[in-house]
């Protein structure tokens, strides 16, 4: 399988340097066509996520897989022309022209996920397409009707050496990951995202790692409580919680905290009247991943938290293994024992831990790995600055949750533990691109003369100038 790989990615290197720089004409061509595929056959792409998810809110999918993606496609076309003019800097000297050329690398490996399995694979092809290069997308065995559908749709529309999709399980992946690209972008968890970095290493391939961590929500004594859990439980109960920046864990004032849970109930109430069998309520993905969800929950409670299931049904079952279903919990009394404050949750559990001051919150923060994202809840706007400045994530956003996403115009990308490189927007293109320096020397050679034997006359007009 590998060498199959090795030859389909030569074959695709050797088409880019034979037809040449892709025009802008081209490449928006390339955009719309990716767009025409995702509206074209939307239903068929939501149903294949809903099964592949044994079932998904098909508003999510819409909203984040489609939508979004076309949102980047379309940001991307729109803007290419200014994007791809030549960016001139001051010359040293009169007369010599220096200038900075963004050139196509040429094929780019896109391994993509499952939690949003079309966006996390067109977003970041935005950026490829718009850059002039040329992809393979290799995308996750845990949402195979996505994937195979993906990989029977693409042909219709790309020709093979423009886009290939390469299916299988983890095996494969990891020999995608091995492929000497152009550059290579991975999006998925920090322990697999080492091991494609050290894959990538061997041919030394740049490398964009999407990764996720712990992401917190710090609420602060003069915050709106009610607007803070309602913003919070927004996104921590889409897809389930199946997001690399849905909140991860809360820090707040030990006074505050009856007041979230209070809320929490309220405003779940209000939103999801049950869950087994709400068609809004997103399954969790897997058997492994429900049960290790579960794993987690049993861990908390056994090493003393309080357990509180938000269902608003009393009677309704807080866990189902067969729907893969678990209603959103909070965790209170979290300690760092616990697993459940050790890994990255990935679904509806939300632990709650006390800080006395705002002080104990950010040294909490930075006693961890830098995370993908951090969300801060208070209207001070010298605390605001002072968080900022005084701790380290992908993206910070104030009194909101996620929202830092869906503004193509931002760069997003992780830090440290959380990732490196960041794409959306001109970031894209220019993180698949190549900035090269492109300088023409004016008729005199000013520079060029200043280097050039014999020294000494030169040598004695230096030593003037430094002792003027």
């Amino acid at each position: 399988m590998k060498q199959q790989l090795i030859e389909k990615l030569n074959a695709m290197k050797q088409a880019h340097l034979q037809d040449g720089p892709a025009s802008l004409e081209l490449r928006i061509d390339r955009l719309a066509r990716a767009k025409q595929l995702l509206l074209t056959h939307h239903q068929a792409l939501i149903d294949a996520i809903r099964e592949d998810f044994g079932h998904r809110s098909p508003y999510q999918s819409l909203v984040s897989d489609i939508l979004a993606s076309v949102g980047a496609l379309d940001m991307a076309s729109e803007n290419l022309n200014v994007w791809m003019q030549n960016e001139t800097v001051t010359a040293p000297v009169a007369g010599m022209k220096t200038e900075i050329q963004y050139q196509a690398l040429g094929v780019v490996g896109i391994i993509s996920p499952w939690n949003f399995p079309l966006n996390l694979a067109f977003s970041p092809l935005a950026g490829v397409f718009a850059a002039g290069n040329r992809a393979m997308l290799k995308p996750s065995e845990l949402t195979p009707r996505t994937s195979a559908l993906l990989a029977q749709l693409v042909p219709q529309y790309f020709s093979e050496n423009e886009l290939h999709v390469v299916t299988g399980d983890a095996s494969i992946g990891a020999t995608f990951s091995e492929l000497p690209f152009d550059h290579l972008i991975f999006t998925g968890s920090t322990q697999v995202g080492k091991h494609v970095m050290r894959a990538a290493a061997e041919n030394l391939v740049p490398v964009t790692l999407e990764l996720g961590g712990k992401s917190p929500v710090v609420i602060t004594a003069d915050t709106d409580i009610q607007t803070a859990v309602e913003r919070t439980l927004t996104i921590k109960t889409f897809n389930a919680g199946q997001i690399c920046i849905s909140p991860d864990y809360v820090l707040l004032p030990e006074h505050l905290q009856s007041a979230f849970v209070e809320h929490a109930h309220d405003f779940i109430k209000q939103t999801f009247p049950t869950f087994q069998e709400n068609i809004d309520y997103t399954a969790i993905v897997s058997d492994r991943h429900y049960q290790r969800l579960i794993g987690l929950l049993e861990d908390a409670q056994a090493k003393g938290a309080t357990i509180v299931p938000l269902a608003s049904d009393s009677s309704e079952a807080t866990t189902n293994a067969q729907t893969r279903k678990i209603v959103p919990t909070l965790i209170l009394n979290a300690t760092d024992d616990m697993l459940v404050m050790q890994e990255e949750i990935f679904g509806p559990l939300l632990p709650l831990k006390t800080t006395a001051t705002l002080e104990d919150a950010i040294h909490y923060i930075n006693s961890h790995p830098r995370p993908l994202a951090a969300y801060y809840f208070g209207q001070d706007t010298a605390q605001q600055n002072d968080f900022a400045q005084r701790t380290t994530s992908g993206a910070l956003v104030i009194n909101d949750v996620m929202t830092h996403a869906i503004v193509e115009d931002l760069p997003f990308g992780g830090v440290g533990a959380s990732g490196m490189g960041a794409y959306h927007g001109i970031h894209g293109f220019r993180r698949f691109s190549h900035a090269k320096a492109v300088v023409v020397q004016n008729q005199n050679g000013e520079s060029n003369l200043r280097l050039r034997a014999p020294y000494q006359d030169k040598f004695a007009e230096l030593k003037a100038l430094l002792s003027a």
